[in-house]
């Protein structure tokens, strides 16, 4: 883990909550490595304050505009320390951003999905894990 900072979004609509699907480096150096989930959110910008940082990775993954932004907790990830934010957004359906810091043609981001939080969840009183990899999610949950 490293020293980066970092901010991810909790959005949950409907008790779930979106997460984006991202490759990992394969041994080629592309973007066709591992696949796994995670929170949107990203490396702050320097001089960025962690809330604006929120608001920039929202609108660029997933195409969302936050309205209300509350820090919910920290959590570890691979490439430094996140921290969560509750994130209320405007209505509207995400979509799926593009990495135009990537220095290869490849995507990154790969998917979007709305996972299911466990029954009675509000997402208010859990701590949703930032990444989850090495699992199956079922696209369409309760089909």
């Amino acid at each position: 883990m490293t020293d980066r900072r970092r901010v991810a979004a909790v959005i949950v609509r409907d008790g779930c909550v979106l997460m984006v699907r991202e490759r990992g480096l394969g041994p080629t150096g592309r973007h066709d490595g591992p696949e796994y989930w995670t929170l949107p959110g990203g490396g702050l910008e320097q001089g960025e304050e962690p809330e604006d940082g929120v608001r920039r990775e929202v609108a660029e993954e997933v195409g969302l505009r936050a309205l209300g932004v509350r820090y919910a907790y920290d959590a570890p990830y691979p490439s430094g320390w996140t921290s969560c934010f509750r994130v209320e957004v405007a209505p509207g359906e995400p979509v799926l951003g593009v990495d135009a810091d990537l220095e290869c043609d490849c995507p990154r981001m790969v998917g979007l999905i709305w996972v299911p939080l466990s029954r009675g969840t509000d997402g208010e009183s859990v701590m949703v894990p930032t990444l989850l990899s090495n699992c199956v999610v079922d696209p369409e949950p309760g089909a």
